[in-house]
C-alpha cells in the first residue's frame, strides 16, 4: 500500500511538472514573426515574443516599413542602439519599456472610444438615464414629450 501511494505521489509530481513545463511552452509561442534581413523587425519580435506578462502588450506593433512601425494610433519610428530598443517620441526617444508604459493606456482608451459597440451602449444607458428622471418626477416634462404635454403637466 505504501508503495502504490509514494508512486502515486511520484506520478502527480510529475504530471504537475509537466503541465507546468506547457505553460511555459505556450507562452513561448512565438506572437510576433518579423521579417527577414530587418535587424530592427528581429530584435523587436524578440522582445515581444520574449515579454514576461504578455497579458500587458494589449497594443501590436504593426511595420510599415524598415524602422516604422504603428502601435494604435501613433506611427512611430524605431531604433536599435547597443541591442537596445529606442522609439521617437518627440525631440527625443524612449525605451522600449518606457514607451510601452507611457503610451499604452491612452491607445487602449482610444480604441475604446472607437468600439461602435461601446458607443452604442453608452448612448442607450445615457437616454435610459433620461427617460429614468422624467419618470421619477411627475411635475417635470420628458425632454421627448410634445409641447402640448409639458404645458399640461407644468
Amino acid at each position: 500500500m505504501k508503495e502504490y501511494e509514494a508512486e502515486l505521489a511520484g506520478a502527480n509530481n510529475e504530471i504537475e511538472q509537466l503541465r507546468q513545463y506547457i505553460i511555459d511552452l505556450k507562452s513561448r509561442i512565438a506572437v510576433y514573426i518579423p521579417v527577414k534581413n530587418d535587424l530592427i523587425d528581429k530584435k523587436l519580435a524578440e522582445y515581444i515574443n520574449n515579454y514576461p506578462d504578455r497579458q500587458k502588450l494589449k497594443i501590436m506593433f504593426m511595420r510599415e516599413s524598415e524602422g516604422t512601425y504603428q502601435f494604435g494610433t501613433k506611427r512611430v519610428m524605431v531604433r536599435c542602439v547597443r541591442d537596445k530598443i529606442e522609439i521617437r517620441v518627440g525631440g527625443g526617444y524612449l525605451s522600449i519599456d518606457e514607451f510601452l508604459d507611457q503610451y499604452t493606456p491612452a491607445e487602449l482608451e482610444r480604441l475604446e472610444r472607437k468600439d461602435p459597440m461601446r458607443r452604442m451602449t453608452d448612448r442607450i444607458a445615457v437616454q435610459k438615464t433620461i427617460m429614468g428622471r422624467a419618470c421619477d418626477s411627475p411635475n417635470r416634462s420628458s425632454p421627448m414629450a410634445s409641447p402640448k404635454r409639458r404645458k399640461q403637466a407644468i
